[in-house]
């Protein structure tokens, strides 16, 4: 037998009852993690932990994309800062890659030409 404390949710259909009534009770521009692990009387770290549970994972990630949908729409309409930062802890990032990597495969069998005509596009940004 797993030690512990014993579960606060014995099943999904208990928590998911708390989830839909704070969604229901709780303005769309109030939503947050920490308001949703309050209606459930626990807080995040609770709330991580059940997530981390098989039969809770999909009703607890269901509720936090719909915050997180919320914070999107807010985002689009207000443009605020705090709504960039709450986006980033959904893991959004701000932040561009660009690979630039080269396969190098066969290319020494390419003509000079053909090297000079791949530096140039190299050189004007061009990946391919």
């Amino acid at each position: 037998m797993a030690g512990g404390r014993p579960l606060k949710f014995q099943s999904v259909e208990e928590m998911d009852k708390l989830i839909q009534e704070y969604f229901k009770n709780t303005k769309e521009e109030e939503l947050t993690i920490t308001g949703l692990a309050l209606a459930l009387d626990t807080d995040r770290k609770t709330l991580i932990n059940y997530e981390n549970r098989d039969e809770f994972f999909n009703t607890i990630k269901k509720a936090k994309t719909r915050i997180e949908n919320s914070y999107e729409k807010s985002l689009r309409k207000n443009g605020r800062t705090g709504d960039i930062f709450a986006l980033k802890n959904f893991g959004w990032q701000d932040k561009q890659e660009i690979d630039s990597s080269i396969n190098v495969n066969n290319y020494d069998k390419l003509t000079d030409e053909e090297i000079e005509q791949l530096l140039g596009k190299l050189e004007n940004g061009q990946n391919s």
